[in-house]
């Protein structure tokens, strides 16, 4: 039996989206599940404050609505948990609001979480597809995770792990000073100089980059 849960009672599309993914946790669960199938102890890492009662009753919802899905790892007795094509239909409106809430991100508090992983959703929510000028690859190396992007025939994607082969620019740097950068509150420049930013690759890799994420004009 699928679990009631209050609604709006309005017969509007943006009321029926949040009669489904407007409770407290539900975006960020989604959120998670963007950037890969993640297993329930790693989504209960990320989500530091949910709690397991909650995070366990998301999921149940969330599953029973037909977003989320369960599957086992391959080779292994371990449960995933990844989004259905409903729940990536999600994934330009979770782009939009990520974008927007970049430009009102204030000075990080000592106790806010940041994981590495979101930088790569923050990425692909700053692609500007407009800007996509040669076909290339970036590659992201922020705290240990390792994302790309990749430029072809003006379309641009941002997947998990090294790029193929060598990349015209590779990008070291910390969770924190990614999100500072796309948030305008640092600039790369200053980033570079103060060291918390280092990149790899020639001058034109980099300013073709700073374009395709908004960081130029």
């Amino acid at each position: 039996m699928k679990q009631q849960r209050r609604n709006y009672g309005q017969y509007c599309g943006l009321a029926g989206t949040l009669d489904i993914v407007g409770e407290r946790w539900t975006l960020l669960i989604i959120r998670e599940l963007l950037t890969g199938p993640c297993r329930y102890n790693e989504l209960l890492a990320n989500l530091p404050g949910i709690g397991t009662n909650l995070l366990a009753d998301r999921l149940k919802f969330l599953t029973e609505t037909g977003l989320v899905r369960q599957r086992r790892q391959e080779g292994a007795k371990i449960r995933l948990y990844e989004l259905t094509e409903q729940g990536e239909g999600l994934r330009e409106a979770v782009l939009a609001l990520a974008r927007w809430g970049l430009g009102v991100l204030s000075t990080p508090a000592a106790e806010d979480a940041v994981r590495p992983r979101w930088t790569m959703l923050a990425v692909e929510a700053m692609v500007d597809p407009s800007a996509a000028e040669v076909d290339e690859q970036y590659e992201f190396r922020v705290d240990g995770e390792v994302f790309h992007v990749t430029v072809r025939d003006g379309r641009v994607s941002v997947a998990h792990g090294k790029a193929d082969g060598e990349p015209a620019l590779t990008v070291h740097t910390d969770a924190v000073t990614f999100v500072e950068i796309g948030a305008g509150r640092l600039s790369p420049l200053e980033a570079t100089l103060t060291k918390r930013l280092v990149m790899e690759g020639d001058g034109e890799a980099v300013l073709r980059c700073s374009r395709l994420l908004g960081l130029v004009g």
